[in-house]
């Protein structure tokens, strides 16, 4: 597969969710390159929320604009319960979710994602018709999703987003990724999340792996190099691109991201 799908994670994880601002920026990361929108449930003042009402609007303004895979976070540090945190899947335009594969640090914070909670994610995932995107910290997770597999049949192509860079987590390192990599599912997709990036040679390393996605953006890092942040996500996305494209590599048009990814 010579196609690279770019996944934009736009909103920083304190900052607030204010779709009339959203829309502009959004609009120019899909003309720069991006196929996919990750946003979390979050109201206009930056809180996490089970109330899906801001969330749609700012997906409905969007698509109104640009088409783009919509993809909804059933995740972040909260107290929700995990039916809570899966309200946005009911959001009809909602194509894939994130589906966490197990607890965690994150910083000084405590991830919470029981195998329980996995369960009841990838259950709703799969009634609604939603491709989960599943999120992994570390390679024991890829172990949770393979023995849940076992009572709730996922269907194939898995997608895995290996996530590095946070405090407590897996660090970028081609080591790794490697032993990441080694572990997945034969046959599986997987994509890459840089947090805290401020280079672009983990990313870089991850699609010359193979990585079928990458995910840049605000909620990750803000930084273009070393010395210069990011004022908009197309930025990001506009380097990310040039980069894919340097590498002898398409970037995916939202259709055909679904197509890779059986949507």
């Amino acid at each position: 597969m010579n196609k690279v799908i770019i996944s934009v994670a736009p909103v920083a994880g304190p900052d607030p969710l204010i779709p009339e601002m959203l829309v502009a920026d959004i609009e120019k990361c899909v003309d720069a390159g991006a196929s996919m929108c990750h946003l979390h449930c979050k109201t206009r003042e930056g809180k996490l929320t089970p109330d899906i009402s801001n969330i749609s609007f700012a997906f409905d303004k969007i698509l109104e604009k640009r088409d783009i895979v919509v993809q909804a976070s059933t995740g972040g540090i909260s107290d929700m319960t995990i039916e809570k945190r899966c309200n946005p899947l009911w959001y009809p335009k909602v194509e894939s979710a994130s589906l966490n594969g197990g607890s965690t640090n994150l910083g000084e914070a405590i991830y919470r994602n029981s195998l329980e909670d996995i369960r009841y994610c990838a259950k709703v995932c799969y009634e609604r018709a939603i491709l989960p995107e599943i999120e992994v910290f570390d390679i024991g997770m890829i172990h949770n999703i393979e023995c849940i597999r076992k009572e709730l049949p996922f269907r194939e192509p898995l997608l895995f987003n290996l996530v590095f860079g946070h405090k407590g987590g897996m660090q970028p390192t081609m080591e790794a990724l490697s032993a990441f990599r080694s572990f997945l599912p034969e046959n599986a997709f997987f994509g890459v999340t840089h947090f805290g990036r401020d280079n672009w040679s983990f990313l870089a390393g991850a699609i010359a792996m193979g990585a079928s996605l990458v995910r840049i953006g605000f909620e990750d890092s803000r930084y273009l190099s070393s010395k210069k942040v990011a004022k908009y996500n197309y930025e990001l996305v506009e380097k990310l691109a040039t980069l894919i494209r340097a590498m002898d590599l398409e970037v995916a048009t939202p259709v055909e991201a679904r197509k890779m990814l059986g949507i």
